[in-house]
């Protein structure tokens, strides 16, 4: 029991640098949340539906944290700062980790038909603060979703999701190696393959436009031929 909790505390400080010890950790909410849950979801297993509700509430209340019962956890979940929503049939593998205000919600809950709603975490994924995971999809091993990312289709394995709707991104195998990585988001390295060449691109090509467009106007006005404008964007050869 000791040794598991001492495992548990170890794994949250190896994600997270602000602790100076494993007794500061203790008062995490997301620490307390997880706990709460297990606690609930014995009952709710025991189909004791209304005191397992009541542990969620107590939970909620204490941590803003708000798990359903039925919700299946692994090993070594961390929930860091809290505001996050888990539903009901969602299920997190371990090594988990899951920034503030993140929500593993269903899709279409009017229609009444109950079953697989909410998404599947495998081992070693990352959510980023304000994701949003959304229906019965998988995220695959040691993905990442970034901040505030809207997820609403099977993420494969080692990718980041980033964007609204989110998009993968590949990253290098170097980065995919790395063991963690905070907010599911590489900082220095681009997420994007292109980095921001083809916005310089753009930007050039309209400002030849405009030139080409004043040289058009003038030579039109003198009644002269337009001379060419010349100092235009050479384009990047893309293989």
């Amino acid at each position: 029991m000791i040794g598991s909790l001492t495992a548990y505390l170890d794994s949250i400080r190896a994600r997270d640098p602000a602790p100076r010890s494993r007794w500061e950790i203790l008062l995490y909410p997301g620490l307390h949340a997880v706990g709460l849950h297990r606690v609930a979801h014995a009952l709710f297993g025991l189909r004791l539906f209304f005191l397992a509700r009541l542990v969620n509430h107590f939970s909620r209340f204490l941590t803003g944290i708000d798990i359903h019962p039925g919700a299946k956890i692994g090993r070594h979940l961390f929930i860091d700062h809290g505001y996050t929503v888990i539903g009901e049939t969602a299920e997190i593998g371990d090594n988990v980790t899951i920034y503030q205000c993140v929500t593993l919600g269903g899709t279409n809950p009017a229609n009444g038909v109950p079953g697989k709603r909410h998404p599947t975490l495998c081992d070693n994924v990352i959510l980023g603060s304000g994701a949003q995971v959304l229906g019965p999809i998988t995220v695959g091993p040691r993905a990442r979703v970034g901040a505030n990312a809207v997820v609403t289709e099977d993420v494969p394995e080692g990718a980041t999701m980033v964007g609204l709707k989110a998009r993968s991104t590949l990253v290098p195998v170097e980065t995919w190696l790395k063991d963690f990585i905070p907010y599911g988001t590489p900082c220095k390295e681009p997420c994007e393959p292109t980095g921001g060449t083809r916005v310089d691109e753009l930007e050039a090509e309209v400002a030849l436009l405009k030139a080409q467009m004043a040289t058009l106007l003038a030579s039109q006005t003198n009644g002269e031929a337009p001379a060419p404008v010349s100092g235009g964007p050479q384009r990047r050869s893309r293989s």
